[in-house]
């Protein structure tokens, strides 16, 4: 891979606030900030074409004892279990449950069974994270 130089004018104000933000996050330098962004753009590019194959990863805490929540989100896997190719189970405590669930496929149905796994009834906290098989990405 050869790399490129290009330059870029921003005003100061902005640069003071991308440096402060980039050195938060544990970034050296503005490059590599820069580049991960930009590869951030190139994965948000793919989500918007139904038709692309995309990984996606739903994440939720729910109380297992309430409401047949586990019930419910266990027939989504079942019903989906071409896109859901792998779940983590993590028992948080006497009540609640943290999964992780990894969803791959086309975008459009990947998305919709993410995020409708995050809404079931029952559940109290979830996203879903839009990721990347990596094929896209340089």
């Amino acid at each position: 891979m050869s790399k490129l130089r290009f330059g870029v004018s921003v005003d100061k104000e902005l640069l003071e606030v991308f440096d402060k933000v980039m050195k938060e996050k544990g970034y050296d330098n503005r490059s590599e900030y820069l580049r991960d962004l930009m590869r951030r753009e190139v994965v948000d590019q793919t989500w918007d074409a139904e038709e692309k194959e995309v990984i996606g990863v739903a994440v939720y805490v729910y109380e297992h004892d309430k409401r047949e929540v586990s019930d419910r989100i266990l027939e989504h896997a079942h019903s989906h279990h071409d896109i859901i190719i792998s779940t983590l189970h993590i028992h948080m405590d006497k009540k609640n449950c943290l999964e992780i669930c990894v969803l791959r496929g086309k975008a459009g149905l990947v998305r919709r069974v993410g995020e409708r796994i995050v809404a079931e009834k029952g559940v109290k906290f979830g996203r879903f994270i839009p990721a990347t098989t990596g094929r896209d990405i340089v």
